[in-house]
């Protein structure tokens, strides 16, 4: 059983509800034990789950990056797996969906249907908003000399001031793109719009896995009493916090066993978000 954080449930119907899945990593590789990568063993558990989530009434489903651990071909191996869904399916990059050769770099984005790189669309009266966490880093810039050079910097300041996420797997986003971020909350918040805001990596709490911005970017989604939650993978043993009004909900990774899966739904209701949590992901009450 998950944690409960609100009794006395209501049978309303929710105001939307979606799929949520985190981190598949496929590739066809000898599994990693010490690691808990059991890397082939993904295309089954996505398999599993889109059967799942065709059983259910959903707005859309959401993979919250690192649909592969690395090469390019193995793109072409799990996407067909989507197609036969009976929802839109949603896709933003990871760390690991940028572990392929430089000249593919800048197809990423549009191997996995994105319209831009970090975007939002409104759906039953919610604002979602997909971000772009990968935009600075070692290994999405690898192509691009001068953008690898400025995460390079980055990364060396937050060692320099000991900070916990100074990992060359995480990644921060540009100037430009919190300010996009902030245009978008002020817009949804003069609509009368409730927002979800969905990452790859975590924001709050505290984390080693942490987006290089994490406490600004969370501040910032904090200071807006409309966004209803925050969404990510990356931390594969999940986390979950709140901050002002918004819940910060890390899934668990699908990738981290050799059979047991994790994916959850999740619905939205006036007063509170329900976690449907299926396998290894925790279902939970969550108030708001």
């Amino acid at each position: 059983m998950g944690t409960s954080y609100l009794a006395g449930m209501s049978c309303e119907t929710p105001l939307i509800r979606f799929g949520v899945l985190a981190d598949p990593q496929y590739a066809p590789l000898p599994a990693h034990p010490t690691l808990n990568r059991f890397y082939d063993a993904s295309k089954a558990k996505i398999t599993q789950a889109l059967d799942v989530f065709d059983a259910e009434e959903l707005a859309f489903v959401v993979t919250l990056g690192d649909l592969i651990d690395r090469g390019w071909e193995n793109f072409d191996e799990v996407l067909p797996l989507f197609d036969n869904s009976r929802h839109h399916c949603v896709f933003l990059p990871g760390n690991h969906d940028f572990l392929v050769s430089p000249e593919r770099l800048p197809e990423v984005h549009g191997k996995l249907g994105m319209p831009a790189p970090y975007h939002h669309f409104a759906r039953d009266g919610f604002r979602f908003v997909v971000m772009d966490g990968c935009e600075d880093s070692l290994f999405a810039t690898a192509h691009d000399p001068q953008r690898r050079h400025k995460a390079v910097d980055r990364l060396a300041g937050l060692e320099a001031n000991g900070a916990i996420n100074a990992k060359d797997w995480n990644a921060g986003i540009s100037r430009d793109q919190l300010e996009w971020l902030r245009d978008v909350l002020d817009h949804a918040s003069w609509d009368g719009e409730k927002v979800v805001i969905m990452g790859h990596y975590p924001l709050y709490p505290d984390s080693d896995h942490n987006l290089w911005d994490s406490a600004e970017v969370a501040a910032l989604i904090a200071s807006y009493s409309n966004v209803v939650a925050y969404l990510n993978g990356h931390q594969h043993t999940g986390n979950l916090g709140q901050l002002g009004k918004a819940w910060f909900i890390n899934f668990k990774g699908m990738v981290d066993t050799p059979d047991e899966n994790a994916f959850a739904v999740v619905e939205i209701f006036s007063d509170r978000i329900e976690v449907i949590g299926h396998g290894r992901e925790e279902s939970r009450t969550l108030p708001i």
